[in-house]
């Protein structure tokens, strides 16, 4: 390409679309993507301005993040930072980011832990503190919700013919033990005295596992990392089961450590970038110790930025040393499939089923396997 039609080209990306009517040299390769990100920001300037329609633009807001994910692919560094830079004064975020009664503010949801974190860099360093309170406060509530079920479904069902000297609140058999307590009911205050605590045992045995969840930390991936970072920690105060917790995008981080901590691990994902999932498979091969009681779950979209064929072979091997490999779809933000295809039909014919399970149906199929 000339000096000429290099100018043109980024004249063309700079008017959008303003740059058609006068000229328009032929865009090639991610360029096309780029104007679409470009219009989907600087677009907002030629939109009504009256204050219905800057309402009317509120649900877009929390798709800010999937954008911005996809910029900071397509886009220098340089670039990326003065996109932000305008990204945060036209979605009127700069407010929510530095001051922290506007943060306390707003009920507390995903969407809003995904923005913040997202914008991470402008948070205000005094702020961080109220972001950690949002990422407990998020993924507490779904760990409220999914941990009866995970527990359940992976420990086995009670057996409410058995019962259990193991005295522990997964075992207590609430139904059990008002029965056998009603003949001790106090006449005066119509209460009943529990002078008997009844628990159940397990319908099957808890063998020793390890379990590695290896999650896709790219942009779109975030409702995924999310549940993922909940089941780490569930997973992580099971007994007779080992978790392993690994992040990467072109880098691998592991959080084992963190796995308990599930805000702790939200705050440390960096949510963009590229992606090498056969460098992740191969850091998770090397923990594995046990082929036979290793359960491998990869989180992703299988878009690989990495070599193909490295990754096919890298699940190739553990397949073939005995590891179970489940590799489990993205999903958007309504729970619909979102991933590549035909890498993942690869990854099926090397042994890695492929899958687009909620977390409750993950746990269910996890159950299946560790019993």
């Amino acid at each position: 390409m000339t000096g000429d039609e290099e100018m043109l080209r980024r004249w063309r990306l700079v008017l959008g679309r303003y740059a058609r009517p006068v000229f328009a040299p032929p865009m090639s390769g991610d360029d096309p993507e780029r104007e679409r990100m470009l219009d989907y920001l600087y677009d907002r300037d030629y939109e009504a301005r009256d204050e219905a329609g800057a309402s009317g633009s509120e649900p877009s807001r929390l798709a800010v993040p999937v954008w911005l994910a996809r910029v900071r692919t397509l886009f220098p560094r340089e670039t990326v930072e003065r996109i932000e830079a305008h990204a945060l004064e036209r979605y009127r975020l700069r407010e929510l980011l530095q001051d922290g009664e506007v943060l306390t503010r707003l009920e507390p949801s995903p969407e809003l832990l995904r923005l913040v974190l997202s914008f991470r860099r402008a948070v205000a360093p005094e702020l961080l503190p109220l972001v950690r309170s949002l990422a407990e406060r998020v993924t507490r509530e779904i760990m409220d919700r999914l941990r009866p079920e995970v527990a359940g479904a992976i420990q086995g069902r009670r057996n409410p013919f058995e019962r259990s000297t193991v005295r522990v609140a997964a075992n207590f058999d609430w139904r059990a033990t008002v029965r056998a307590n009603l003949r001790n009911r106090d006449r005066r205050s119509g209460r009943i005295i529990f002078a008997r605590l009844i628990f159940s045992s397990r319908r099957h045995r808890r063998l020793p596992w390890h379990i590695i969840l290896c999650v896709d930390q790219s942009g779109s991936m975030f409702s995924n990392i999310l549940h993922a970072a909940v089941m780490a920690a569930i997973l992580a105060r099971l007994p007779a089961v080992t978790t392993t917790l690994v992040l990467f995008d072109t880098a691998v981080v592991d959080l084992t450590g963190a796995a308990e901590d599930p805000a702790e691990v939200m705050m440390s994902v960096q949510l963009g970038g590229g992606t090498n999932i056969a460098g992740a498979v191969g850091y998770c091969a090397g923990k594995v110790a046990n082929p036979k009681r290793t359960v491998l779950a990869l989180i992703s979209d299988f878009c690989e930025g990495g070599p193909r064929e490295a990754l096919i072979a890298a699940v190739r091997r553990l397949t073939e040393a005995g590891v179970v490999l489940l590799g489990l779809a993205a999903l958007d933000e309504r729970a619909n499939p979102n991933y590549d295809r035909d890498m993942a039909a690869r990854l099926a014919e090397a042994g890695m089923p492929i899958a687009a399970l909620t977390p409750r149906q993950f746990a269910a199929w996890l159950g299946e396997v560790l019993r």
